[in-house]
């Protein structure tokens, strides 16, 4: 199997990205793996699958998958690349694009100074829909890690994530303790494992071991999870930055049962084909 792809990357959160309307594309795990495989492959925290629309409310259908091969359900930094990838190679000329989800619909915006902004959808804190074992909802929960009792704020953004206030990024032991949140019991399909460090109410660090992908670069859906974790506890504002690696995004949620907005870069990196 020949395919063509583009390379692209939004604050180094890279992806292969896979027009699946003008081309016949048949994804197995195998073949999701070998195009990630940055020694053997092309090289990807995720590949993105640009589909034919499912409903009528809707342009296009988008599918994510992790480097080792699981299909999950949202990327902040890949929506924003999808935009920018519609829109440059003329499958869109709109300036707000709806599109299909395995979470649901998602609407993406592109601005005039050339960043992209992702109504990413309203966050769920209830436990079964994340999902997650809990008696009941709360704000945060005290989860076993490593033999120690440790704090975190869960919610899914469409996707499971985890999320816990550290004094530090910097000596956060994320290669360690992020494995064992992914795969902690309590997660019935795995988590994201967010490490917050408070700067000030409009302004936080972060590092977020991704689910199947291991620590990215940018998780858009990170920063989402990690701003509705510090406002449901009172310390953040309704806008934030949120420094990742790989640079910055700007975050926005006004309250429950509203919206989280992102907005910052996507760029195209070089095309190719390969042969599968």
């Amino acid at each position: 199997m020949r395919l063509h792809f583009t390379k692209m990357q939004g604050l180094g959160n890279d992806f292969v990205v896979i027009d699946a309307i003008s081309q016949s594309v048949d994804l197995s795990t195998a073949t999701v793996t070998k195009l990630a495989d940055r020694h053997f492959g092309v090289g990807c925290d995720q590949v993105l699958l640009i589909e034919s629309p499912r409903s009528d409310d809707t342009d296009f259908h988008y599918r994510i998958f992790n480097a080792d091969g699981s299909e999950v359900e949202a990327c902040g930094n890949g929506a924003r690349c999808f935009a920018r990838y519609v829109t440059e190679k003329g499958l869109s000329s709109k300036s707000e694009i709806p599109v299909g989800t395995v979470a649901g619909k998602i609407t993406l915006r592109l601005a005039a100074n050339g960043r992209v902004e992702v109504d990413m959808g309203i966050p769920v804190f209830d436990p079964a829909s994340i999902p997650f074992v809990a008696e009941q909802q709360a704000d945060s929960y005290p989860l076993e890690v490593d033999g120690q009792q440790r704090l975190f704020s869960v919610l899914s953004m469409g996707n499971p994530h985890a999320v816990m206030v550290v004094p530090s990024v910097d000596r956060a032991e994320v290669a360690r303790l992020g494995p064992i949140i992914e795969n902690h019991p309590r997660f019935p399909q795995r988590t994201n494992a967010g490490f917050m460090q408070i700067i000030g109410p409009s302004e936080i660090r972060l590092r977020v071991y991704e689910r199947g992908a291991g620590e990215t670069l940018a998780c858009g859906s990170g920063a989402c999870a990690a701003v509705v974790a510090g406002r449901r506890l009172g310390l953040l504002g309704e806008e934030v930055i949120a420094h990742l690696l790989g640079g910055d995004l700007m975050v926005k949620w006004r309250s429950e049962g509203q919206s989280v907005l992102i907005e910052g870069p996507a760029e195209t990196v070089y095309e190719g084909t390969i042969d599968l």
